[in-house]
């Protein structure tokens, strides 16, 4: 699944290549991608003739935030009325493709955006678990994409802090790698970088929070954001689905500590990289460096 730097890559990638672009059409091919409005020709009046405006991320959700485009030759962004929101979650396989309107489409293509000059931004999605929203100007955003009500700070935002992050592990009994991977604690951490930052931090993934030691909690908060800047820099990670906007593979992979190498030597000390499962998801780490 797409984690945080990966939703980022896309949302950079997003915003160079579609502002000011405006939505002069499309084609839903699953109409299950589409959670809401639960009408397809609802979604078209909402978002037909609407340009982006910027795209942000919250978790590993986009949203477009839209705007009405005044006429050429000036291209003006409107300030007023709003026009609403186009949200994305990618879920497990979904990728978001910027390609010419007449290239081959992929198998798995669920929905089509087009835009000027012959372009498109195209919804692929192989497992179907991915959704589109269209949110009216009137309406609250966390009302449409619930999901969105549910999630914790943002890991470089000041509300995600070392006195924050210590009361939440400090109240918990769950192992430190299930609670890491809650979005409630914090958004957009999944199974590679909850791996990559306990190695760093050297904890054991299996480690009840509550017994962590503030040393501990402190050294863990910093390596969460330190993996997930650098994954960010690398232009996120790719071990299966994950392409940025003009179908590149991202780089983290090969910088990957523990995630992905079960058996392969610890990169620190060379000791063979264990896996086992923990309520259901995958933990590798190195039974040497992580105590």
């Amino acid at each position: 699944m797409p984690e945080l730097p990966e939703v980022e890559t896309v949302r950079r990638g997003l915003n160079n290549l579609t502002l000011k672009q405006k939505i002069q059409g499309g084609e839903i091919l699953l109409p299950r991608s589409l959670a809401y409005p639960p009408e397809i020709e609802q979604f078209w009046q909402g978002i037909r003739e609407k340009a982006i405006a910027q795209w942000h991320r919250r978790g590993k959700y986009l949203l477009a935030q839209l705007a009405l485009l005044e006429s050429e030759p000036q291209a003006r962004l409107r300030s007023n009325p709003p026009a609403g929101w186009l949200g994305v979650h990618l879920r497990m396989t979904g990728q978001l493709l910027w390609l010419p309107q007449d290239s081959p489409l992929q198998k798995h293509t669920r929905l089509r955006l087009f835009f000027p000059h012959n372009q498109e931004l195209r919804f692929v999605d192989t497992r179907t678990f991915g959704k589109v929203w269209y949110c009216p100007p009137e309406t609250e955003v966390e009302s449409v994409i619930t999901g969105l009500q549910k999630l914790g700070p943002e890991p470089f935002e000041d509300n995600f802090s070392v006195k924050y992050f210590t009361q939440k592990l400090n109240s918990s009994r769950r192992q430190i790698k299930t609670l890491l991977l809650d979005q409630a604690i914090v958004a957009g951490i999944g199974n590679i970088y909850a791996d990559e930052a306990l190695f760093k931090s050297g904890i054991l993934p299996y480690t009840v929070a509550a017994e962590l030691k503030p040393k501990q909690i402190k050294k863990l908060y910093q390596a969460i954001i330190e993996v997930l800047q650098t994954s960010i820099d690398k232009g996120g990670t790719t071990f299966s689905d994950f392409l940025d906007l003009l179908g590149v593979s991202g780089n983290y992979g090969d910088a990957a500590l523990v995630y992905g190498r079960k058996d392969q030597p610890c990169k620190v000390c060379h000791t063979p990289i264990e896996k086992i499962k923990l309520g259901g998801r995958s933990a590798h780490f190195c039974p040497h460096c992580q105590k």
